[in-house]
């Protein structure tokens, strides 16, 4: 029996509930229900944050344990801007119940991570998905013609030097979604289509969102965004650009010189194939004649 189920036997009622939530880049937060801020497990849970939580409904075998939490947006613990820039997606959840005289004495409810968010009117909700979500993931190749890897990954395995990216100032910003920059006239027209952006300084460092559209106009380069930024850019912040690959072999051999590496099947029969039948003379491919 555990030190808090020992206590709870004793017919005492003096219990809370706490959670710790560590986002993706490192920054780790504590919240009770409590009226005092409590240490659990080693992290500083605080009790002004507003935050509370549903009951969580959890299920024995591989389905998805499952619950929601909710609270209060305030600068100091969970603000708008740390939401809408994408830093709370898939934060791991830790839930506890824990005896708050002795904040020692404690068990762990739940394990999981932050689904969806949804916030407004100084309020936000979210989903709370147990480990099991995992296993929903879709897993495995999909077998294509242009290659599957992520363009300087370890599947990729090409080194990404100065040809292929640059680190530069933000001229101007439209919209979130439209960069201006300086022309980097060593770089070709769409040498940048379809890569990305990474944000190095500013209210939005550390966002990264792919590249649309690459233009020289002028004395610019004109860089498109998929979808605009969830953090706001601003002139003078710096972001490393990166080159884009279509994933076709031609590029991967004359844009990148990785062809050993390539992980596509360009030789895969496309759809014609299905049209075609025996034929003793001329084509008979499924195209026109």
């Amino acid at each position: 029996m555990s030190a808090l189920a020992s206590h709870m036997a004793t017919g005492a009622a003096t219990v809370c509930r706490a959670w710790i939530v560590r986002r993706g880049d490192g920054v780790v937060l504590g919240f009770t229900d409590h009226d005092m801020a409590l240490t659990v497990d080693g992290v500083a849970c605080k009790a002004s944050s507003g935050m509370t939580a549903g009951a969580l409904e959890t299920v024995t075998g591989l389905a998805v344990d499952n619950g929601e939490a909710h609270g209060a947006l305030s600068h100091d613990a969970i603000c708008e801007e740390d939401i809408r820039a994408g830093r709370w997606d898939a934060a791991e959840v830790t839930a506890y119940l824990v005896n708050w005289s002795n904040p020692a004495e404690f068990e762990i409810l739940f394990r999981g991570t932050l689904g969806e968010i949804s916030w407004g009117g100084g309020a936000f909700s979210a989903e709370l998905r147990g480990l099991s979500e995992a296993l929903n993931r879709t897993r495995g190749r999909v077998y294509q013609s242009r290659c599957d890897a992520v363009l300087g990954d370890g599947r990729c395995g090409k080194v990404l030097g100065p040809l292929f990216m640059a680190e530069v100032e933000v001229l101007a910003v439209e919209d979130n979604q439209v960069i201006a920059l300086p022309s980097l006239t060593e770089y070709a027209p769409r040498w940048f289509d379809r890569g990305r952006i990474h944000v190095l300084s500013g209210a939005a460092e550390g966002a990264s969102e792919r590249i649309k559209i690459d233009r020289i106009e002028g004395d610019r380069r004109r860089i498109e965004l998929w979808q605009s930024l969830r953090s706001r850019l601003a002139a003078g912040d710096r972001i490393r650009i990166e080159a884009g690959c279509d994933k076709r072999k031609e590029t991967c051999r004359l844009k990148f010189d990785n062809l050993l590496n390539f992980r596509g099947f360009p030789d895969i029969p496309g759809e014609d194939w299905l049209m075609s039948y025996p034929t003793r003379a001329g084509r008979n491919d499924g195209g026109r004649g």
